[in-house]
């Protein structure tokens, strides 16, 4: 006898079981396929930990059939998309559904899967819906959705299957082609034109309201006033390594053009009003103790943030390593930043020995391929920050032996941390 909950509607294009004997194998195929499916081991983001919890002893998806999860699409005839699809991953997402065998079925799992999540405006390398990539069958929404929804769309999938039988398991559902669209300002849009009639269609009522009711002053809302709390005296850190003017000095005295970026204002006395008042104190007016001084009124908290010219940053960086004073011999991090009138390529360094750390930024002309020289030689972490920088501002550095992208495809348009970026195919600006 046939279940009569396999009963289910049908998308279109698929056709229906026909009367006969055909009826019952479709039922027998469907009912086989739906409760053997064996998912393909693919997690890109948080949802995967709620497929983990899913398939784990509480929920135990093993219950309804989804007993076997593989590591390889040639063994899988199910993805669950669990995560974030960036556009690096959708190339090799498309590769492992084109590489399972058919009939092959997909659940769309996350807020971030479906359209994009937090991440559909004002992003570049976020897929906005895997649909746009390969059919979905069934999708899920939530962020993330919990165990139990993921159970409950893999029972609408199973009846799905069940429905399809035999002959549209075959059936190629077309991917997502609608244009990408702005949703929230369209709806912003159609809200103020809603809330314009309601204040219009309110307005003779508030009228009225008031002829009748003259003395009505309106709801006074009391606010609780923030308790106040004593001021917690931080806890000093333990000193290591070289005071931060000892550093200026031993570098200012070899590299005479060496300028500090910008010194904060201290807590009760102003230290510095801005780049320019240091700018001008570190120059020939002024003797270079002042800023020394100055370095030394921030504290052990303060690190030392160093602008130097192009000529002077590869041995700047030579010698903070080399100097049996400094060694500062680890590189914590290279990036640079977009000012929209220069880049600024900012190194940070740290001494394993002794503790102490420095920061080092050149400044580069804002034009289309910015150069410098790299730190490749010097530190081999270098290898990967300055192909980073390359890859989302463009700087191009001389000497490294690899320079090429790191996140993005070869054939992406642009560098996408520039502050004149544009993407319009892709690159939903938010609306507010």
């Amino acid at each position: 006898m046939i279940d009569k909950s396999a009963e289910f509607s049908l998308p279109p294009g698929l056709v229906p079981p026909q009367s006969g004997l055909l009826q019952p194998v479709d039922w027998i195929v469907g009912w086989a396929r739906a409760n053997s499916l064996w998912p393909l081991v693919f997690g890109t983001s948080c949802c995967a930990i709620e497929m983990m919890a899913t398939g784990a002893s509480d929920n135990d998806w093993a219950r309804f059939g989804l007993e076997v999860a593989r590591a390889s699409p040639r063994q899988a005839d199910l993805i669950i998309l669990a995560g974030t699809i960036t556009e690096k991953m959708g190339s090799r997402l498309v590769t492992l559904h084109e590489q399972m065998p058919g009939p092959k079925y997909v659940i769309a799992m996350g807020a971030c899967t479906i359209s994009g999540g937090p991440f559909y405006y004002d992003n570049y390398s976020v897929v906005k819906g895997a649909d746009r990539l390969i059919p979905v069958d069934v999708y899920i929404p939530g962020c993330p959705p919990r165990p139990e929804a993921l159970l409950y769309g893999v029972m609408q999938l199973q009846k799905l299957i069940r429905a399809g039988g035999w002959r549209n398991s075959i059936v190629h559902r077309p991917v997502n082609v609608s244009p990408i669209t702005d949703p929230m300002a369209e709806t912003l849009k159609e809200w103020e034109v809603i809330e314009a009639k309601k204040q219009e269609e309110m307005k003779e009522a508030k009228e009225r309201f008031k002829l009748e009711n003259p003395d009505y002053k309106g709801v006074v809302i009391k606010r609780i006033v923030a308790p106040k709390y004593d001021e917690v005296a931080p806890t000093p850190r333990p000193e290591r390594g070289l005071a931060q003017a000892e550093i200026f000095a031993n570098l200012s005295e070899r590299f005479p053009s060496l300028r500090v970026h910008a010194l904060p204002e201290k807590s009760a006395e102003k230290v510095a009003d801005n780049v320019a008042e240091v700018a001008t104190e570190t120059s020939v007016e002024k003797p270079i103790e002042t800023v020394t001084e100055k370095i030394t009124a921030m504290g052990r908290e303060y690190v030392l943030d160093v602008a130097v010219e192009p000529a002077d940053y590869l041995p700047l960086i030579r010698h903070l390593r080399d100097d049996t004073d400094l060694q500062l011999d680890y590189l914590i991090e290279l990036t640079a930043i977009d000012w929209k009138d220069r880049y600024d390529v900012v190194v940070h360094l740290l001494s394993t020995d002794k503790g102490h750390k420095v920061f080092v930024r050149c400044a580069l002309p804002h034009v289309e391929a910015p150069e410098i020289e790299s730190l490749s030689s010097l530190f081999a972490g270098a290898n990967w920050h300055e192909r980073e920088a390359y890859d989302f501002f463009g700087i191009r550095f001389t000497g490294h032996p690899d320079l090429r992208r790191l996140f993005l495809e070869d054939d992406f348009p642009g560098h996408p941390l520039r502050k004149d970026f544009e993407y319009p195919e892709r690159v939903v600006k938010r609306p507010y």
